[in-house]
């Protein structure tokens, strides 16, 4: 007969269980903790705030879509090759060296030799860098590519490009947060933001 409460409960524990779902008592209390901050990001998401429409920038090379713009000086022609990459050149002085202070005095070639870069890009992933282009990929031929007003932000398919009157032309890749702002007077390796109050 002692074994007979064993038996009930079992036999209440499968019930339990097929009641539709099992239920594991274990005579303590529980107290859930409360959810935590979420963890900082390091950088703020970009704003949405000046947003440009894509659709007046693109054009159809025959490499295939890519979406061209000029600094409102007509000194930077830039581009924005979907997915793969962002970048500019002269718009006046090509293929001369792009002519940004700091700039590197020759990077490698095709050849392997040095030549003059004459461009800046920022890849879908890496850092931003200085290149020798072949052939000008961020200016529009026949161009010149359509301006980009001030404190306006061309986002399209994973990279975001911006021309702000105190710092320059900036980009971003959206797909590893690297990017770049520069100006005739020098660039940093990453992406100035339009501020939020911004006309």
């Amino acid at each position: 007969m002692r074994t007979l409460p064993v038996v009930i409960s079992a036999v209440a524990t499968l019930t339990v269980g097929c009641s539709g779902g099992a239920v594991t008592d274990t005579g303590e209390s529980h107290t859930a903790a409360p959810p935590g901050p979420p963890p900082p990001s390091s950088t703020p998401a970009p704003s949405n705030a000046h947003l440009a429409n894509a659709f007046d920038y693109v054009a159809y090379p025959p490499t295939g879509t890519a979406y061209y713009f000029t600094s409102p000086s007509g000194t930077w022609a830039c581009a924005i090759i979907p997915r793969v990459k962002a970048g500019c050149q002269s718009a006046t002085g090509w293929p001369a060296a792009i002519g940004i202070a700091g700039e590197p005095e020759s990077v490698p070639g095709t050849a392997g030799e040095g030549t003059p870069p004459n461009a800046l890009v920022i890849p879908r992933d890496g850092a931003a860098q200085f290149v020798a282009l072949e052939a000008p990929e961020f200016a529009l031929d026949p161009g010149p590519g359509k301006e980009l007003p001030f404190n306006r932000i061309l986002a399209v398919a994973g990279f975001r490009c911006n021309v702000q009157e105190a710092t320059g032309v900036s980009c971003l890749s959206e797909f590893s947060g690297n990017g770049f702002t520069f100006s005739s007077d020098g660039v940093v390796p990453q992406y100035t933001d339009v501020p939020l109050g911004a006309p």
